[in-house]
């Protein structure tokens, strides 16, 4: 009797255990293509930290670029990685981290992509070295689509 007593609640904890390890699957979520169709205008820049937006002799109010079925269209140009306009590739659709400029007729170059929301609104924020210019400057600018 004393066994039954032991031996009965060992097997429901058993079981119970046994019954609760279950591995339950979940299906991953697919991250969207990341399309950045469309004009992009320059509202922010930076040289090396410092904020250069309002820099007199440079107006980035003018500048655009326009992204359409994996081509690139510069206008009004100023300091920019390409001087002409050409294709461009995401080094991944979904999760991009790096874009790759291929301007007509001049070398390939790639830089880091950043796309995040910031108050409600995607940017994109593009690092790059001066071209032409000293290398030792980092500027990033940060590009907001035109509505």
């Amino acid at each position: 009797m004393k066994f039954t007593k032991f031996f009965i609640p060992c097997i429901l904890l058993i079981v119970m255990v046994w019954a609760s390890c279950k591995v339950e699957r979940v299906n991953p979520v697919n991250e969207s293509v990341k399309d950045i169709s469309g004009t992009w205008k320059v509202i922010k820049a930076t040289r090396n930290g410092t904020d250069i937006t309002a820099y007199n002799g440079v107006d980035f109010s003018q500048f655009n670029i326009v992204f359409k079925s994996g081509t690139y269209t510069l206008n009004n140009r100023l300091p920019f990685l390409a001087d002409t306009s050409g294709t461009y590739t995401l080094n991944d659709p979904q999760y991009p981290m790096q874009i790759t400029f291929t301007p007509t007729g001049e070398p390939v170059i790639k830089t880091d992509f950043v796309y995040p929301i910031v108050t409600g609104v995607r940017n994109i924020d593009l690092t790059f070295s001066a071209n032409p210019g000293c290398n030792s400057n980092i500027y990033i600018y940060t590009l907001q689509k035109v509505n």
